[in-house]
């Protein structure tokens, strides 16, 4: 229900952004706010949606860790510095919610002396992220009011859910990751400007570099013992107002 409310919520505004253009996908549109990209700074914010996942590698051959993904939502604010006609330093900050669940296989219990229950094999991943991306943009000739545009770049995650203080682990049920994380962000999206504003969906992948995992005090542990390295992997789908 929530998906659903969130989806037409941004249908109804897509609709009422299409209504009130003046013809912005016609051969020859009126020109909005032609002007307003050549400010030095400007400011917007945007909403949107992500989807989380791990990559996860062993130091031995087993069944994968199976992670359930769910889609979670994103808000933030938006300052941009223009540095060159074509080219623009962006810092996206932002709150992401997300969650992902990790089914491990019996495999992992051989030999551990951690019985294979429902609750063992399970570990659910709550994380309420606060993110700073520094990217920079890259954007095409403007073509009447569609401008499209890649982005690139770094940012840091700090993920206020991670656990990474508690003294507790897996025996106590306590998932535990690194509190920071560093990642590279790869993206496209595309610039529509209307008569009052500049609507900017986007798509973008995000890269995890280091591993977060805070392994077990058991070196056997069956939830961490054989992972030699977990990395977040997102993507993200923001609608920017500016």
């Amino acid at each position: 229900m929530k998906k659903l409310f969130l989806l037409l919520f941004f249908v109804s505004i897509l609709n009422g952004y299409a209504q009130r253009s003046k013809n912005i996908f016609s051969k020859d549109p009126i020109i909005n706010l032609e002007n307003f990209q050549k400010s030095r700074i400007y400011y917007g914010f945007y909403l949107g949606f992500n989807s989380y996942d791990f990559k996860i590698d062993y130091k031995e051959v087993t069944p994968d860790i199976l992670v359930k993904k769910t889609t979670g939502f994103n808000v933030g604010i938006v300052a941009d510095l223009k540095l060159h006609e074509y080219v623009n330093l962006r810092f996206e900050p932002g709150l992401y919610y997300t969650k992902r669940d990790l089914n491990y296989p019996s495999d992992f219990f051989l030999n551990s002396g951690v019985e294979f229950t429902p609750s063992a094999k399970l570990r659910e991943v709550n994380s309420t992220y606060i993110h700073f991306p520094l990217l920079l943009k890259f954007s095409s000739l403007r073509t009447g009011n569609i401008r499209p545009y890649a982005l690139g770049g770094l940012s840091a995650t700090l993920n206020l859910s991670s656990n990474s203080k508690s003294l507790d682990d897996n025996v106590e049920n306590r998932f535990r990751v690194k509190a920071w994380t560093p990642n590279y962000e790869l993206g496209l999206g595309i610039d529509l400007f209307s008569e009052y504003f500049i609507f900017s969906p986007s798509i973008r992948g995000v890269f995890g570099i280091n591993d977060e995992l805070i392994r077990d005090k058991n070196p056997s542990s069956p939830w961490t013992g054989n992972i030699e390295s977990m990395k977040t992997r997102a993507i993200f789908i923001n609608f920017t107002f500016h």
